[in-house]
């Protein structure tokens, strides 16, 4: 039996309702991805939530240390712990058609088994870690991270990636973000 969830009463913003501060952030994301997606439609009802995103969003993708790939096992992985199918979904298919991810990594991720490559699989189980720690892991559970071959300034990189699903994957959860037709392909039926 699901629970109830709250849904919030907000509509989507799209650039026939959007207001001049919602309409440059809309349009924003228009340029970078070609389309604009549900969830940007649904953030920037709250304009500051949208920018605190996007600007934390682009800081881990330029500064984390992380290959791309790197970096879509951090988004999917915490995606998978935050129980976000908008962002699992967008995210595997990022992982496959932007950061070119191993899709045996990205299904792997998503199916919860065994992700066959090592440096990746330490990635993802650090990251939920720090999930499941609420960002206090265990010297035993830091030190494994950084013997992969990561750094200490990975760590942080996973906290601001955290700090941004955190602000994605709540919102879509009261938004009920319906994942947009490019995304659809990579829907995970039981999230």
């Amino acid at each position: 039996m699901s629970k109830e969830t709250f849904h919030i009463g907000l509509g989507p913003i799209t650039l026939n309702n959007a207001d001049e501060q919602q309409n440059k952030i809309l349009e924003k994301a228009k340029k970078a991805n070609g389309m604009i997606p549900n969830m940007y439609r649904n953030m920037v009802n709250l304009p500051g939530l949208q920018d605190t995103y996007d600007i934390g969003y682009a800081h881990f993708r330029e500064g984390s240390g992380f290959t791309p790939a790197e970096q879509e096992v951090v988004f999917l992985t915490s995606s998978i712990e935050n129980g976000c199918g908008y962002c699992i979904a967008a995210h595997s298919y990022l992982a496959d058609k932007v950061s070119k991810t191993p899709v045996e990594v990205t299904n792997a991720i998503r199916e919860g088994k065994e992700i066959p490559d090592t440096k990746l699989k330490a990635l993802s189980e650090f990251t939920k870690v720090m999930h499941t720690t609420r960002g206090n892991p265990s010297p035993e559970q830091a030190q494994a991270f950084l013997d992969a071959g990561y750094s200490e300034k990975n760590i942080l990189a996973i906290i601001l990636a955290m700090a941004v699903k955190t602000i994605s994957n709540y919102s879509n959860h009261i938004f009920h973000t319906e994942i947009d037709d490019a995304f659809i392909g990579r829907k995970l039926e039981s999230v």
